[in-house]
C-alpha cells in the first residue's frame, strides 16, 4: 500500500476513534461512540497489514485468527459483571506487549547512529519500563477484582523508599543501557530493569486497598495507554501514538477526577499509598437495627411518591439489575418518581453501575450523578439502597478519625425512609462500620440481593392496582 493512501487511512481511523470518545461520553450516544471505535480499529488493522511487508503476512494472519477467536469466546463468556477483571486483563496484553515489542525492537539490526540511536534506545528503554509496570499491576489487580487474592493493602515497611530506590536504580541502568557498545551488552541493564518494573509494578497495586479498585483500573488504562504510545514511537507508528495518547491521556484524566469524588490525592495513587487504612476510627457506633419484610418494603414503595434507588456492588454480584430495573418500571407505571443515584466509584469500575443499569434498559435520563442528585434526598419518601455500603456511609461527613473522612458520599440518610438491602452486618469493602444501619429512619432488609428484590417484585405483582 502507497504510504499516501496509508496515512490518509491513520488519520481517518484517528479521527473515528476521537468521535468514538466523544460519543462514549454520555449513554445516549455510547452505542453509536461503540461503533465508531469498531470501524476505526477495523481501518487501522487493516491498514497496518496491508502496510507491512509480505514476509510476515502469514503469521499476521494466524494471529488475527487465534486473537478473533479468543476475543468471540470472552465477549460470549464474560458477565457484565466481571467487567472490571476482563479490563485488568486487557490492560495487561498491552503493557506484556509494549515489553515484547520492545525487546524485538532492540534487537532487530539497524543502522541508527549517533542521537538517532540514542533517541531510538530511549524510546526503547521507556516502553519496556511502562510496559512491564502495567503487566504486573494490571495481574494484581486482576486478582483483587477476582477475589483470589485480598482486598487489604499491603503495605511494605518504607514502600515509598523502595519504589524511590527502584527508580534510581533505572535511571542508572538505562545510562548503561545507552552506553552500551552494543545489543549483546545493552540486554544486561535492560533485562535488569524490566525485572525491577515488574516488581514495581507488583508492589503499587499490592499497596492499594481493595475498596479503591476503580482508581487502580482508570490509572492503569492510562498506563496501558502511555504504553501504546511508546510502542508506537518504537515502531514510527503514528496511529499507535495517537491512540495510545488519547487512552494515557482520558485515563489520567479519570484517575483524577475518580480521586476528587474519594476525596484523595492523585499522586498517592501513582505511589501506590492510596487505600491505606490510616486510622481505625471512631468506636464503632453501637445501637438497634430495625429489619423489614419484603411486605413492608413493598407498603412503602406503593405509598411513595419520591423513591431514589442506590446500587452498589453487591447489586452486581447478585445479578439483580433485571430486577430492579423492573421494579422502576412498575413504579413509574404506577405514578411514583422512581430514579437512581450514582456514586462515581460505585462497583469496581469506574461508570460500572451505569453499564449495568443501561444493559437492564433503565432510561438513561433517571439514571444521576451524586452531585445531580445529592440535594434531593432529602425529598425522597424513601430511598432504596441495593448492594451498597462505603459510598452511603455517613461516617465520611461526620467522622474525622473514619479512614474514609472526607469521601463525597450519597447522603441518603436525609430522606423520610432508607431501606439498606444487605446479606448481614458486615463492614464495606473499606472495613468501615456504616453509622447509617442504625439510624431511626433506616430499615435492614437482610438476604441476597436478587432473592429480596425478586420477593419485592412478587409482591408488588400481586398488590392491586
Amino acid at each position: 500500500m502507497p504510504s499516501g493512501i496509508s496515512n490518509i487511512a491513520y488519520l481517518a481511523a484517528s479521527a473515528l476513534f476521537i468521535l468514538s470518545l466523544s460519543g462514549l461520553s454520555h449513554p445516549a450516544t455510547a452505542r453509536r461512540g461503540n461503533m465508531l471505535g469498531i470501524a476505526g480499529m477495523v481501518i487501522a488493522v487493516m491498514t497496518t497489514v496491508l502496510a507491512g511487508s509480505p514476509d510476515g503476512i502469514a503469521i499476521i494472519i494466524v494471529a488475527m485468527v487465534v486473537g478473533g477467536i479468543a476475543g468471540a469466546m470472552l465477549a460470549r463468556r464474560v458477565e457484565m459483571t466481571q467487567m472490571p477483571q476482563l479490563v485488568a486483563v486487557l490492560h495487561s496484553f498491552v503493557g506484556l506487549a509494549a515489553v515484547l515489542v520492545g525487546y524485538a525492537n532492540y534487537l532487530e539490526p539497524t543502522t541508527l547512529a549517533g542521537a538517532e540511536k540514542a533517541i531510538h534506545e530511549v524510546e526503547t528503554y521507556l516502553g519496556i519500563l511502562i510496559g512491564a509496570v502495567t503487566f504486573t499491576g494490571s495481574i494484581i489487580a486482576f486478582l483483587k477484582l477476582q477475589g483470589t487474592m485480598g482486598g487489604k493493602p499491603m503495605l511494605l515497611p518504607g514502600r515509598h523508599l523502595l519504589n524511590a530506590g527502584a527508580l534510581l536504580v533505572c535511571v542508572w541502568l538505562g545510562y548503561a543501557f545507552l552506553a552500551a557498545p552494543g545489543p549483546q551488552q545493552g540486554l544486561v541493564p535492560l533485562a535488569a530493569m524490566t525485572v525491577i518494573a515488574l516488581l514495581v509494578g507488583a508492589h503499587l497495586v499490592l499497596a492499594i486497598g481493595g475498596a479503591d479498585m476503580p482508581v487502580v483500573v482508570s490509572m492503569l488504562n492510562s498506563y496501558s495507554g502511555w504504553a501504546a504510545a511508546a510502542t508506537g514511537f518504537m515502531l514510527g507508528n503514528d496511529l499507535l501514538i495517537i491512540t495510545g495518547a488519547l487512552v494515557g491521556s482520558s485515563g489520567a484524566i479519570l484517575s483524577y477526577i475518580m480521586c476528587k469524588a474519594m476525596n484523595r490525592k492523585f499522586l498517592s495513587v501513582i505511589l501506590g499509598g492510596f487505600g491505606a487504612v490510616q486510622a481505625q476510627g471512631a468506636a464503632t457506633e453501637q445501637g438497634e437495627v430495625l429489619p423489614v419484610s419484603s411486605e413492608e418494603v413493598s407498603s412503602l414503595l406503593k405509598d411513595a411518591n419520591e423513591v431514589i434507588i442506590v446500587p452498589g456492588y453487591g447489586m452486581a454480584v447478585a445479578q439483580a439489575q433485571g430486577t430492579i430495573s423492573e421494579i422502576a418500571r412498575r413504579l413509574r407505571a404506577q405514578g411514583v418518581n422512581v430514579r437512581f443515584g450514582i456514586h462515581p466509584v460505585a462497583g469496581r469500575l469506574p461508570g460500572h453501575m451505569n453499564v449495568l443499569l443501561a444493559e437492564a434498559r433503565v432510561p438513561y435520563d433517571i439514571v444521576l450523578e451524586m452531585e445531580e442528585i445529592n440535594d434531593d434526598f432529602e425529598k425522597a419518601d424513601v430511598v432504596l439502597v441495593v448492594g451498597a455500603n462505603d459510598i452511603v456511609n455517613p461516617g465520611a461527613l461526620e467522622d474525622p478519625a473514619s479512614p474514609i473522612a472526607g469521601m463525597p458520599v450519597l447522603e441518603v440518610w436525609k430522606a423520610r425512609t432508607v431501606v439498606v438491602s444487605k446479606r448481614s452486618m458486615a463492614a464495606g469493602y473499606a472495613g468501615v462500620d456504616n453509622p447509617l444501619f442504625y439510624k431511626d429512619n433506616t430499615r435492614m432488609w437482610f438476604g441476597d440481593a436478587k432473592g429480596s428484590v425478586d420477593a419485592l417484585l412478587r409482591q408488588l405483582e400481586e398488590a392491586p392496582a
